[in-house]
């Protein structure tokens, strides 16, 4: 498939999304667009069980196309950039496959809303976070003022979008922006390893845990008990289901045909 900010690849059951939009792979809209078809390219097609977003060269990416937003004339043209942010964002984030990113560089406005808005975070020792959009004089638009203080708190979220700050990825660690930190030449490798790990389980199974944990932490604990009991019963009459404990009596590793 060919994009023109964008490079898709598929990488035996994994898909690898690269952002190649030189020199920092801002979020321009047509960057937007692109990446909501590959995403949901590698939705629809059953080869693919999982899927890692990176960036090209020394950025994951750098934020929104500031051009764009400098161009915007009225409050209507700003929500709908917004919207459009969001509404793409908020697709990757209740994809029943998971997404990971592979943060390598500068994850900075944008490119901060797009990795928290992915299953799960891996950045390299040298990535860079932070949501600095108040020194343009707005907010993020494209769920940072949300995701962060979910991700984090309340407090930290507060303190990291009213001051604009930059913080390494140790910092972002600590926090709970990210899940590990890996040494930059190993961030692709070790997202990618993560991936084809999960791409050889149950397709149902990672669905389904994907729906209870995103669905669960929209409610209370006592809603999301009763759909982590309802989906539990799903799983429960699937092929997979069977398949997993047969393999588990026969000692051997199951073979998932993914329904």
């Amino acid at each position: 498939m060919e994009f023109e900010r964008l490079k898709y690849e598929l990488e035996d059951r994994v898909a690898i999304i690269t952002i190649n939009h030189p020199p920092v792979n801002t979020l321009g809209v047509k960057t937007l667009q692109e990446l909501e078809t590959a995403m949901e390219t590698a939705c629809v097609d059953s080869r693919v069980k999982a899927m890692v977003l990176t960036g090209y060269g020394k950025a994951f990416v750098a934020g929104a196309d500031i051009k764009e937003i400098a161009n915007i004339s009225s409050k209507e043209e700003g929500e709908r950039l917004s919207r459009l942010g969001q509404q793409l964002f908020d697709r990757i984030e209740q994809m029943k496959k998971p997404v990971i990113a592979a943060i390598n560089g500068v994850c900075l406005g944008g490119g901060m809303e797009l990795a928290m808005a992915c299953h799960i975070r891996i950045a390299g020792n040298s990535a860079k976070f932070g949501q600095p959009e108040i020194n343009l004089g707005i907010i993020p638009g494209f769920g940072g003022t949300q995701r962060l203080a979910r991700l984090t708190n309340h407090s930290i979220a507060l303190e990291w979008i009213l001051t604009g700050n930059i913080y390494s990825a140790d910092e972002a660690y600590h926090v709970g922006v990210v899940n590990r930190i890996v040494p930059d030449e190993n961030v692709l490798l070790e997202a990618k390893k993560l991936a084809h790990q999960i791409a050889i389980k149950g397709g149902v199974a990672i669905a389904k845990s994907i729906e209870a944990i995103n669905q669960g932490l929209s409610g209370s604990i006592k809603e999301g008990l009763l759909l982590e009991a309802k989906l539990f019963g799903e799983v429960c009459i699937t092929a997979d289901k069977q398949e997993g404990t047969r393999a588990f009596f026969e000692k051997r590793s199951p073979v998932f045909e993914d329904k």
